[in-house]
């Protein structure tokens, strides 16, 4: 139990500082916004960069973890998606909380918590499940979005239109060079390294920061009922981690240590990332920033429950 806590109390250590700075004025109300660019257009491009440059695809092909995970992830982002459309949510919107739905924060909580429960071979497979969420699910979820921000509805047109967009999404370019940069096996200069690493390992405290920031300002109440995030947060603690186990255990029969690596990672709380594209696109961001609060507290419960199941068996 204190491993879990531990690990997770750093997360709302960040967003309680960037909360309190925007209550004392120490930061402005635009602060939460700039932040936020700083991490779409440099932090978190560089990250993503790095992962991808430097993954082993021989290392990496393990098809039925990929599957487990992916399709257990896709399944919950799509039930959501499905359910927000016919409640009257926007494509984009519905989008966005498919993705706080299904967004499991394995770069940032992951890998530590995985190194705690099981080890150096937890390596691999959190890094299987990094690149999906981050590349896999994040870009579908991209495309969802600004297809629905289209207003041009001839299909050849609105294809174009996309596909213009995307290519100028940091978050889709970065990954897509930084496999590139993989498959063709160059050697980066050490001054690059140094400066992906920099700049990357900046994300994810400036995106909490960002997130306690927006969650101080004091805004009109928002349309959406609190009920929302709540259903949210359960979809993500606990049918996500359910049904990966159903897939990985079941109909895949992977390995009784990758199973469990698997619903562990499937079981974090929601990244940042949804709330990172609700700010990014200007979309409503009150439902997504209070999942990822309610998903983050909850699951000190459900992670410790599964830790502790796992550490008796």
């Amino acid at each position: 139990m204190l491993s879990a806590v531990s690990i997770l109390l750093p997360v709302f250590g960040l967003i309680f500082a960037g909360f309190a700075c925007r209550r004392c004025g120490v930061l402005g109300p635009t602060a939460a916004s700039e932040l936020n660019r700083f991490v779409v257009w440099l932090a978190l491009p560089a990250l993503l960069f790095d992962i991808l440059a430097h993954a082993t695809w021989h290392e990496l092909f393990q098809p039925a973890f990929v599957a487990a995970f992916s399709l257990a992830g896709l399944a919950v982002f799509a039930a959501v998606v499905g359910v927000r459309l016919l409640l009257g949510r926007s494509l984009a919107d519905a989008s966005i909380d498919g993705l706080a739905a299904s967004y499991p924060n394995t770069g940032y909580v992951g890998f530590p918590l995985c190194m705690i429960a099981f080890g150096p071979a937890s390596l691999t497979p959190t890094t299987i499940a990094t690149i999906l969420v981050v590349c896999v699910l994040f870009a579908m979820a991209i495309v969802l979005i600004e297809t629905g921000l289209q207003s041009e509805r001839r299909p050849h047109r609105l294809l174009i239109k996309v596909v213009r967009s995307l290519m100028r999404n940091p978050l889709l370019v970065a990954p897509a060079l930084g496999a590139i940069v993989s498959g063709t096996h160059l050697v980066l200069p050490a001054s690059a390294e140094t400066f992906l690493k920099l700049l990357g390992g900046a994300a994810s405290p400036c995106a909490l920061v960002s997130l306690g920031l927006f969650l101080a300002e004091r805004r009109a109440k928002s349309e959406a009922p609190p009920e929302s995030s709540w259903w949210l947060t359960l979809s993500k603690l606990v049918v996500q981690p359910v049904l990966t186990w159903w897939l990985a255990a079941r109909v895949f029969a992977l390995p009784e240590q990758l199973v469990e690596i698997a619903v562990l990672l499937a079981a974090l709380p929601t990244g940042t990332g949804p709330f990172m594209l609700a700010e990014y696109y200007r979309r409503e961001a009150h439902v997504t920033s209070r999942t990822i609060l309610h998903s983050t507290l909850g699951s000190l419960v459900t992670l410790t429950l599964i830790l502790l199941h796992l550490h008796s068996r």
